[in-house]
């Protein structure tokens, strides 16, 4: 553990001192003529593989929905927890962020502006989850991704579980909470924090006045909402009325109701639906654990960076920050991969966001290439260590580093110039172009 947790400490720490000798600049080139490279190789091999991957995934639900009536036990548990969680990470996570914008032949849907948008139809259509849709894009393909690991990341673990860090307690009585955590965060946590980005970004875009006592990067969730005086942005008639209520009656209730008409044909009388019902509220557990086991883990960890200001997007800062603040885990086969959601490709995946799941998987290893030649430390681990120190980031038993202060200055300091370098460039390129036209 690298003991460089302090947010203002001038010193270098050891697991610091790899900035004395990077190559700020150099680095910033390879990994945008990489990301530039991999755009461009894309095509129809990318549709195919997910095409592959959406064939898996359907699977999984069709074995789940077949066999939910036949008694509560492990097969239709895991299918329908396996179809939720792929259908959520690979599919509609890759197709929000615009994955397959530029190369997938249908339009209509398979676009960041189509895809589960638009209205409960198309959200049961294409991506039926506790979270809105248009909420979660906000988020996540927003406000998290662009400001990763900032205070203004709605994703930060250890801003949003700072009650529990901070409860005078024994760490024990903090694990006995983490079973609830672990099996209800989706709908307990990430809906109502998800639909209140998505609120404070529109309250900003009408220019309406945000209350002085609001600390907007503090975490919405049902229990704040319920007993906590709520939050000014919406009710919780609203949230359960747009957001979760549709996702709750229907896929729980109403989705298994064809049980009813086939048991009464089949003697069984209500037997068949009482068992669905009952396997869809476990796989629902099942679920928010594998969800919270490949998902939460992402950014957390004592070897996992914190920053103090915002980077431009695509700069070097921000390069080098998806790298510093993420995580893999291990990858390989399609198996491994599907059962990870591709969220074992993280640092590629924050690198360049609007790239397709089989570009991860080819990026990587030259992406850890790359790190290794700038000294970059670039963490790949097996997915259940990182669950232990993410759960040791949520208890407080440790803290993320904090990245060294005048080094974060510098590289944004270096990053204003080359931007300032580049306008000047486009006007005097702008210049010239009028000079010529004037002559002629």
């Amino acid at each position: 553990m690298c003991n460089a947790s302090s947010p203002s400490e001038p010193k270098l720490a050891k697991c610091d001192e790899w900035v004395k000798d990077f190559d700020f600049d150099e680095f910033t080139r390879d990994m945008k003529n990489l990301g530039d490279e991999m755009e461009k190789n894309q095509g129809p091999a990318d549709v195919r593989h997910l095409k592959k991957m959406v064939m898996w995934s359907n699977a999984c639900g069709i074995v789940g929905m077949l066999t939910m009536g036949l008694g509560v036990h492990i097969v239709p548990i895991f299918a329908l927890s396996t179809f939720t969680f792929t259908r959520w990470t690979m599919i509609a996570h890759h197709t929000c962020h615009g994955g397959y914008d530029k190369i997938h032949p249908n339009k209509k849907r398979w676009n960041r502006f189509k895809f589960a948008i638009g209205g409960l139809w198309n959200r049961m259509c294409d991506w039926f989850d506790w979270m809105m849709p248009e909420a979660w894009n906000v988020e996540h393909n927003n406000r998290h991704h662009y400001c990763l690991s900032e205070l203004d990341d709605p994703d930060l673990v250890e801003n949003n579980l700072k009650d529990m860090r901070d409860l005078p307690v024994p760490t024990f009585v903090k694990y006995l909470a983490l079973p609830m955590l672990v099996t209800t965060w989706k709908w307990f946590y990430y809906a109502p924090n998800t639909y209140k980005e998505l609120k404070l970004a529109r309250w900003r875009k009408a220019g309406k006045k945000i209350p002085d006592d609001v600390v907007t990067s503090d975490a919405v969730t049902v229990r704040s909402l319920l007993f906590s005086g709520g939050t000014p942005f919406y009710s919780f008639w609203e949230f359960f009325s747009v957001v979760i209520g549709p996702y709750l009656i229907i896929h729980f209730f109403l989705f298994p109701a064809p049980l009813l008409a086939i048991g009464e044909y089949m003697g069984t009388g209500h037997e068949m639906y009482i068992n669905a019902v009952k396997n869809l509220f476990l796989a629902e557990l099942l679920t928010n654990a594998h969800g919270f086991v490949a998902i939460v883990t992402n950014h957390a960890g004592d070897d996992m960076y914190r920053f103090r200001d915002g980077c431009r997007p695509y700069s070097g800062s921000f390069y080098l920050r998806q790298v510093l603040a993420s995580v893999n885990f291990w990858t390989g086969s399609d198996i491994n991969d599907f059962m990870h959601g591709y969220l074992n490709y993280q640092i590629e995946h924050h690198m360049w966001p609007s790239l397709s799941m089989l570009s991860y998987k080819r990026s990587q290893p030259l992406v850890k290439s790359l790190c290794e030649k700038h000294g970059v430390p670039y963490v790949q681990e097996n997915v259940f260590l990182r669950t232990k120190k993410t759960i040791d980031i949520m208890t407080g038993t440790s803290s993320m580093r904090w990245f060294p202060a005048d080094y974060e200055k510098k590289y944004l300091e270096m990053d204003a110039a080359r931007e300032a370098e580049k306008k000047t460039r486009k006007t005097v390129l702008l210049s010239d172009k009028c000079m010529t036209a004037a002559q002629e």
